[in-house]
């Protein structure tokens, strides 16, 4: 059986048990951790398929700890979601900003991470699509789910590479933020509509490289959303 490795990082005991309690029973396979320094190891160790990281740690914060798994080479593409206090609405951008890739807010219930760790792990492992898809000197190559502007490798996240694949296959029409959160997180997940809006500056600052600037194919629609159009981008 290939069960999915989940790291949980929370200083207090009982949350840990209620939440590897609720992924045991969806089948997934719990490490634990109850700080940023034990926790950063176990990542490193055990490679877990994807991180619950708690915001309030003792000996560092999590956002410390999302730091440095993402300006680590081998740590930077496993996928992470926060765990913050309803409150804490700074923490939650703040949080997305620095590479998280999705967070849910305390309390929550067990029914609903579950579905939010599934969505995110699908996303990661991407879909059937292989498709290469290229305008002009940008290139998306869905077989090997990499992105290449002017023939250099560009670096993004999963999510932003998702929201890439769907733009360049749904040109010139443009999409809600409840439409692009069915689409590219899934219908039945619950994500706020403002996630949209930060995965899209992530996306639009990875198109932007020394040799090309490209984020201005990823366009705001007011009133509605974004568009993907790659008129005028042969004049370049």
């Amino acid at each position: 059986m290939n069960e999915r490795k989940v790291l949980i990082v929370d200083d207090e005991f009982a949350i840990r048990d209620m939440l590897r309690m609720a992924l045991e029973i969806a089948e997934f396979r719990c490490l634990e951790a109850e700080n940023i320094h034990e926790a950063f190891t176990r990542v490193v160790d055990d490679r877990p398929d994807i991180v619950l990281l708690d915001w309030m740690l003792p000996g560092g914060s999590g956002l410390e700890l999302l730091r440095r798994l993402k300006r680590n080479d081998t740590t930077k593409d496993i996928p992470v979601i926060m765990l913050t206090a309803k409150t804490a609405e700074d923490n939650v951008i703040q949080g997305l900003d620095v590479g998280a890739d999705d967070y849910i807010t305390k309390p929550f219930a067990p029914r609903e991470l579950i579905a939010r760790i599934k969505a995110l792990l699908r996303r990661v492992a991407g879909g059937d699509d292989e498709d290469r898809i290229q305008v002009a000197e940008l290139v998306l190559d869905g077989e090997s789910r990499r992105i290449f502007l002017a023939d250099e490798p560009v670096d993004m996240g999963p999510t932003e590479f998702n929201l890439l694949q769907f733009f360049m296959s749904h040109p010139e029409r443009a999409y809600t933020r409840n439409q692009l959160l069915d689409q590219v997180w899934g219908a039945n997940v619950y994500v706020e509509e403002r996630t949209v809006d930060v995965h899209i500056r992530r996306l639009r600052k990875a198109l932007q490289t020394d040799l090309r600037d490209y984020s201005d194919l990823i366009q705001t629609v007011r009133g509605t959303g974004y568009r993907f159009s790659s008129r005028g981008v042969a004049a370049r």
